[in-house]
């Protein structure tokens, strides 16, 4: 079987199969060996395992952006890095190079694999691919995991392909969210839905981000009332680290996800343990200021809200202006019991405002550095380029907005140089 055939058969994601291909070099049978583990390429059928196959593919995003969001987390000020990793603490302070073994491993690395494998279901020949609920399923996690790429890379590469930009990376997001929400319309099931409501939060993310603000709006507009997609996560002791929720995981087996000092207040949607009350200490040992635990997400199985309807209300009143934004505010304040907002009503004033709303909003979910990079001047409260690193011993704070392509993709990827 060719090899590009194979690669299309059997993807190396699904149910964490893995494959072993060889060729008998001697005669004898004497290096022959039975391996359980081995599958034979001849017979599987992808096709007929196009719904474990569409189904890995959504775990390897959700293992992703799990990974994405805490490191994130560390870049944009949502936490304090409390670990002891200089690969980690470069995330920190904002100076990260292509040598960093945890941008290509931990960051890289399983959002790339999420794009692939949701790509290799969707070059499949499935069954009536306009309603297919697994074409939807495939297409809804290309889509994501593109415009994960796209948020938190300067640039990026699909499936060993040549370097994209940014704004390359969101047209193809945008036309696999397309495809979600038609394919998934079409299945009309309560999960095809779903998908297609999902996609939809999602293609005005790409939108917003583009300066699309009409298509945007209309987009965000769409979505229906109340609408949420979650992750969802298992604590399977086994597998926690494909499986469980990874912000649990750096904030309890090794602590090192810090509520970051603009966070710690009384906000219901960021809660947080700290001195005693904190079930883990940090891992560096020694965090400036003590050890703030985040509980947004307080076990292994917590789920991790993706999309939204109130995403989507944030999509539209950004994209709608200063007007709409100040309507939204006054709205969430008065939602979460906190008083009205009573400061200047510049279009600066409030959108420094909105921001801040929207980081406490969607903390620890993965988005801030697509705030970061679309409206710089109006994130007030990261450490800006040339400040002083929060911990003694490191580099100053420096002013990267995304993360560079890490050089394992530059080395290994002959269209990428």
């Amino acid at each position: 079987m060719p090899i590009k055939n194979l690669r299309r058969a059997v993807t190396r994601t699904a149910a964490g199969t893995v494959m072993l291909l060889g060729a008998t070099a001697c005669g004898d049978k004497f290096l022959t060996v039975t391996n359980p583990n081995v599958i034979d390429a001849s017979t599987v059928d992808p096709v007929a395992n196009g719904n474990a196959l569409a189904l890995s593919s959504m775990q390897n995003l959700a293992t992703a952006l799990g990974w994405t969001a805490s490191y994130g987390s560390w870049f944009t000020e949502e936490t304090n890095v409390g670990d002891t990793f200089p690969t980690r603490n470069e995330f920190g302070f904002r100076q990260i190079t292509d040598l960093n073994t945890s941008l290509s491993g931990d960051v890289w690395g399983p959002i790339s694999l999420a794009a692939a494998s949701s790509k290799q279901v969707l070059d499949l020949a499935l069954p009536t691919p306009t309603s297919n609920i697994n074409v939807a399923r495939a297409a809804f996690v290309r889509g994501f995991s593109v415009l994960q790429i796209a948020s938190d890379f300067c640039e990026g590469t699909l499936s060993s392909g040549p370097k994209l930009t940014t704004t390359q990376l969101l047209d193809t997001a945008a036309f696999w969210f397309s495809k979600a929400i038609d394919v998934g319309t079409a299945n009309a099931t309560t999960e095809g839905i779903s998908l297609a409501n999902a996609a939809r939060v999602g293609r005005a993310r790409v939108k917003l981000q583009k300066g699309d603000k009409p298509g945007a709006a209309a987009d965000a507009a769409a979505v229906p009332a109340g609408f949420q997609y979650d992750l969802r996560y298992t604590d399977d002791a086994a597998n926690r680290g494909r499986l469980s929720n990874r912000q649990w995981q750096f904030s309890f087996d090794r602590a090192n996800l810090s509520v970051a000092p603009f966070f710690r207040t009384n906000d219901p949607r960021v809660t947080y343990r700290t001195g005693s009350a904190a079930t883990a200490a940090p891992q560096d040992g020694n965090l400036p200021g003590g050890y703030y635990q985040q509980t947004k997400f307080p076990t292994y199985g917590s789920s991790m809200r993706l999309a939204s309807k109130l995403e989507a209300d944030y999509v539209a009143a950004e994209a709608n202006g200063t007007a709409a934004m100040l309507a939204l505010i006054q709205s969430r304040r008065a939602a979460l019991g906190q008083p009205a907002y009573a400061g200047a009503q510049t279009d600066a004033a409030v959108a420094t405002e909105f921001f801040n709303q929207r980081a406490f909003e969607f903390y620890l979910e993965g988005k801030r550095i697509a705030d970061l990079r679309r409206a710089p001047s109006a994130i007030s409260n990261i450490t800006p380029a040339g400040g002083t690193y929060f911990k003694p011993g490191y580099q100053n704070v420096g002013n990267q907005t995304c993360y560079p392509l890490p050089r394992t993709e530059t080395d290994n990827n002959p269209n990428a140089k």
